[in-house]
């Protein structure tokens, strides 16, 4: 017989699911993806998503900061507008 172990509901089981935040939790890293996207001939999400390598989904995810993105699409989505990591992630203190 195989033994199944109880899925916990609480996750959600999908890849990359480390990095999604459970409701009510706030992220400690701000991102500026909106302004660049308007800064950058008002870019869509879908266009910023097809540079990166990720769905649509993901990056408003990502914007609205209820996703983590890996460290490789955060490079990604810094190359997209031609600028320094820093520019698009930063810590927020306290």
């Amino acid at each position: 017989m195989f033994a199944c172990r109880p899925r916990d509901f609480r996750t959600r089981e999908v890849r990359g699911a480390d990095r999604l935040l459970s409701p009510g939790r706030v992220m400690a890293i701000e991102n500026e993806i909106r302004r660049l996207r308007f800064e950058n001939g008002e870019m869509t999400q879908q266009a910023l998503a097809e540079s990166v390598g990720v769905t649509r989904q993901t990056i408003i995810a990502i914007e609205q900061n209820k996703y983590a993105p890996s460290l490789e699409a955060a490079f990604k989505i810094a190359n997209a507008f031609g600028v320094p990591l820093e520019s698009v992630f930063r810590w927020r203190n306290g």
